[in-house]
């Protein structure tokens, strides 16, 4: 009977606003803050007009564990404890959903096919870009027949511009999804001599899509890609191209405005394309980024946007922050968190520079990876440190830190595989941890250069097939729901695009 009115005083409680008011936990900020966000998610309505632009967003590598670790550090930057952070795509005015990222024939994603499922409204095989599920890793014979329409081909046909942005080269597999279509991801500048007359390398499809008309705006790394062999490049470092066709030429040749650093960056105009090329492979990590020499994610962003935006028509245009996937490949979670922080700072960019009525945003990334969150830890524990203790009173974590069962502290942030795994390589060429598990300190955990513990010993920890989150704002952000498959991704844009 007591249960019975417990549950009819709730349902009462639950009736009315004012009545909740009643409750003795109703001035505290948590229950304020619930009843807000409620709120927020009621006063949201529908965006269903047709979309003038489309933007998408992919932080490489930041499912949802990535995307936990850089809340806290930036909010742990910002003088908070770092839990209670909110990164600009995580307010209510935002609808999201989770993302499946496998591949047709992989449980854990390749980050190719999972940008080309988003390109073309299918999942893919590992390691092919924008070609369907007959074709062959490797394979060029297998390419004919099965090259699919890609998001930018088709609004090209509603005389939409398209461009791109990444960190990355801009012949890696996230960006190379918006133009290209392969058999292996790696071609970026050749072939193998048995594919001539099939399918060219990545580099020059790029530039044979600009010269179409498909590509407007093309900005990230990768140099070295599109300037033969032997003839040096930019900052002095050497082409890799056996064809001895330097595609920076052919570009300028069209009319496309190169650039290659911060000074040439500024100096573009938006009276014809852009290829900006800005380092001979990636560009830098955020935390090693000279001001003088590459433009942040954020500005890459707002330049494209003004670029872009000048088509009456409106565009596509995707933006990768690629060096977050590299940064956990090596272990490193203090890099993955400044470039996450870069990422968001680009997100914010492309919300304050356009107008929720007309341009859907989409922000979500490709995969995650196999990163792991150890515990249990007191709120406020540097996420680059070790984990400190929960304490009995206040908010903040004890002194004390938490100790494994062989006596020894340990990071947050941890991978299950990769560089620095506790298992040494042995004479015999077998790996044990003769002496355990290395000390650590917190100086030593909080290190830029410092390289998590790993328990399976890799020269680069793997991506996982775990779900990514996906969020979105503007027309049709709604129908961003429930548990969905990443290619379904694409065809909310095209929904979105042609919505009357």
């Amino acid at each position: 009977m007591k249960t019975t009115v417990s549950v009819s005083a709730l349902a009462l409680f639950a009736a009315t606003g004012a009545i909740a008011q009643d409750l003795p936990q109703a001035e505290s900020q948590w229950f304020t803050d619930g009843q807000s966000a409620v709120q927020a998610m009621i006063d949201r309505q529908p965006n269903t007009n047709t979309a003038k632009n489309i933007i998408v967003l992919v932080a490489d590598g930041n499912g949802v564990g990535t995307n936990y670790i850089t809340r806290l550090f930036d909010g742990q930057q910002k003088g908070m404890l770092g839990e209670e952070n909110v990164l600009p795509y995580e307010t209510p005015d935002w609808s999201s959903a989770l993302i499946k990222t496998y591949n047709i024939n992989a449980q854990t994603p390749d980050s190719a096919p999972t940008a080309g499922a988003m390109n073309t409204g299918v999942k893919q095989r590992f390691n092919l870009i924008n070609l369907g599920g007959d074709a062959i890793h490797d394979d060029c014979s297998t390419v004919d027949g099965n090259e699919l329409t890609t998001f930018g081909e088709i609004v090209t046909g509603m005389d939409k511009s398209v461009g791109f942005v990444s960190t990355a080269r801009v012949t890696h597999a996230t960006p190379a999804a918006v133009y290209s279509k392969t058999a292996n991801r790696n071609w970026e500048d050749s072939v193998p001599e048995e594919c001539d007359g099939i399918q060219t390398d990545i580099a020059t499809q790029l530039i044979d899509q600009m010269e179409a008309g498909m590509i407007d705006f093309a900005m990230g790394g990768g140099r070295r890609h599109f300037v033969p062999e032997g003839v040096e490049t930019d900052e002095g470092g050497s082409g890799r191209r056996a064809d001895g066709v330097n595609l920076i030429d052919r570009a300028t040749g069209l009319g496309a405005q190169y650039a290659w650093n911060t000074e040439t960056f500024n100096a573009l105009t938006n009276d014809s394309p852009v290829l900006a090329l800005f380092n001979d492979s990636h560009m830098e990590y955020e935390a090693d980024r000279a001001d003088d020499d590459e433009p942040s994610l954020a500005d890459m962003t707002k330049k494209a946007i003004e670029f872009l935006s000048q088509n009456e028509n409106g565009y596509y245009l995707e933006i990768e922050a690629g060096r977050v996937d590299h940064a956990n490949h090596a272990g490193n979670a203090a890099r993955v968190v400044r470039d996450g922080v870069a990422y968001a700072e680009a997100v914010a960019m492309a919300d304050e520079l356009t107008d929720d009525e007309d341009t859907l945003i989409i922000v979500t990334a490709d995969h995650e990876h196999a990163l792991a969150l150890n515990g249990y830890c007191g709120r406020g524990s540097d996420i680059m440190g070790l984990c400190y203790d929960v304490a009995q009173r206040g908010d903040k974590h004890s002194d004390d830190l938490v100790l494994g069962s062989d006596g020894k502290p340990f990071t947050i942030v941890g991978y299950l595989n990769g560089a620095g795994s506790v298992l040494v390589e042995q004479e015999d060429g077998t790996y044990a941890a003769p002496e355990g598990r290395p000390e650590i300190t917190q100086d030593d955990a909080t290190d830029l250069d410092y390289v998590q513990q790993a328990l399976v010993p890799k020269s680069s920890e793997s991506h996982s097939g775990e779900d990514v989150a996906v969020y979105a704002k503007g027309p049709w952000a709604h129908l961003f729901d429930s548990t969905l498959e990443q290619n379904v991704i694409f065809h909310v844009m095209h929904h979105a695009v042609t919505a009357k």
